[in-house]
């Protein structure tokens, strides 16, 4: 038993030292908000991207048209095409674009719309193919049908 307490004792020192000496190493992380007139403003207290150590993690776009301030009419077509415009001019907004995208997370009032915004999504990517998911919610704000975001690279600066 002493072996042990003296062990948890030495451990403890180890600790406390090596705790003291990590403080000089503080790393400061830079978060950049991005904000576009070129897509909707914010419904909410939250960017339409943030920017940091070389990735851009952009908010949730609906199908709202920039000018008016309305979801476009036309039905799930004309909404999922106003969301990735959205999309386009956030990422390039924030020094990236649709090649850079990682991963995107589709939101969608009704899984019965999958088949239409799968096309128009895979028209949007081309051959890139980022990772997605796709979930049903109950419902979006404004009453949209689709909402997605996107987690991408920023272009390398030359």
């Amino acid at each position: 038993m002493t072996q042990r307490n003296d062990h948890g004792r030495w451990l403890l020192c180890v600790l406390l030292a090596l705790s003291a000496c990590s403080t000089t190493h503080i790393h400061e992380t830079v978060i950049a908000t991005v904000q576009t007139p070129a897509a909707p403003a914010a419904i909410g207290p939250y960017s339409q991207a943030v920017a940091s150590n070389g990735m851009v993690w952009a908010s949730g776009q609906i199908g709202i048209d920039p000018a008016t301030g309305q979801i476009v009419p036309g039905g799930i077509e004309a909404e999922t095409r106003r969301v990735l415009q959205n999309l386009d001019a956030v990422l390039q907004a924030a020094q990236s674009d649709r090649t850079l995208v990682l991963r995107c997370t589709i939101y969608l009032a009704d899984l019965a719309d999958f088949a239409k915004v799968n096309a128009l999504y895979a028209e949007y990517f081309g051959t890139h193919r980022p990772a997605r998911a796709t979930v049903q919610v109950a419902a979006l704000p404004r009453a949209a049908r689709i909402e997605i975001d996107a987690v991408a690279n920023k272009r390398a600066v030359r």
